[in-house]
């Protein structure tokens, strides 16, 4: 259910940067989600779908990119992308990891329609 909470947050973003660009229409919206993140497109695409109603992101299309999660190991600092749910370090066998990527989420763009030529 938190993501409509951050479906909104994507709104209100979207719409200020929009205000700013003096646009008439939110066409489109690119979403970097970290494969570590917890967030489900197809749930935020409902949720859109509901909160952009009577807005100018209505219809906006969503773009889903997902980044792959990279771990560093602690104990000889190898970065690698975990093999399905073993997180061992491939190089030492070492367990203490930190996690460099893969927890990102952000707007990355929007495309807007505008009266300028």
């Amino acid at each position: 259910m938190h993501e409509l909470s951050v479906t909104q947050n994507i709104l209100e973003i979207v719409l200020r940067h929009a205000k700013t660009a003096q646009a008439k229409r939110i066409t489109h919206i690119y979403l970097v989600i970290g494969q570590l993140s917890s967030f489900v497109d197809d749930s935020i695409q409902m949720y859109w779908d509901i909160v952009s109603q009577d807005t100018i992101a209505v219809g906006a299309t969503l773009h889903f990119q997902r980044l792959p999660a990279q771990l560093q190991c602690r104990h000889c600092q190898t970065t690698y992308s975990p093999d399905g749910q073993d997180l061992v370090c491939p190089t030492c066998g070492g367990v203490n990891i930190q996690v460099v990527g893969g927890d990102e989420f952000y707007i990355e763009a929007i495309d807007v329609e505008t009266d300028s030529a």
